[in-house]
């Protein structure tokens, strides 16, 4: 099971000139493949006078839905060497759209090749990585008089609080890796003489 991935945090796009053509790489992230489709689909609709609008997305932490499309270029010259930079890259849950205009020279396989990867490595380079990691959800439910302090000491002590809720109690809710879950258990029980408690709700992928 993977428990750490790179993708990208938001949208970006990178434009390059090749022997007259433009290459304008745009980058998204993409949780499930109808959001990949649905990127793909604006980016021909915003860029109709193209020649080509190719693309390669992976979704998944492991990567295990991907796919790619050379949109009428030669076989295997754009989709393809676009995929094999976000593998090969190790970024999951992204999409790359590479809208070409055509400037009236021929690049060739080779060049075409070069063209498409490159485009997706310099878009890459560009707007950089976030890393996702594995994490265990806990909500630490504690009286008002001892909640203050106690999300002072999670978030001194760097952990990742992602959200405070009040009621009857203050409900704390918290990400760590699951090899630090009885650890922390036994710190909120030090911390606050039993008086707090932790309930467990999954795992889930979180930026870092």
């Amino acid at each position: 099971m993977v428990d750490r991935y790179l993708t990208v945090g938001r949208e970006g796009v990178h434009e390059s000139e090749i022997k007259r053509s433009r290459f304008v790489c745009a980058l998204a992230p993409a949780g499930s493949e109808p959001a990949a489709q649905a990127f793909i689909a604006r980016i021909r609709k915003e860029n109709p006078g193209a020649t080509h609008n190719c693309f390669a997305y992976v979704i998944g932490a492991e990567g295990r839905v991907h796919k790619a499309s050379d949109d009428g270029e030669p076989g295997g010259t754009a989709g393809t060497p676009m995929l094999q930079v976000l593998l090969r890259r190790e970024v999951r849950d992204v999409v790359a759209v590479v809208t070409r205009y055509y400037g009236g020279v021929q690049l060739g396989a080779g060049g075409l090749v070069r063209a498409y990867g490159g485009a997706v490595s310099a878009a890459l380079d560009d707007l950089g990585t976030v890393e996702r990691r594995r994490l265990a959800l806990l909500t630490v439910a504690a009286d008002h008089q001892r909640a203050g302090k106690l999300e002072n000491d999670l978030r001194s002590a760097g952990r990742t609080v992602r959200g405070v809720r009040y009621g009857a109690d203050v409900r704390i809710d918290v990400a760590l890796p699951e090899s630090e879950v009885a650890a922390f258990r036994s710190w909120v029980a030090d911390s606050t003489s039993g008086a707090a408690t932790v309930e467990a709700g999954g795992t889930e992928f979180v930026d870092v």
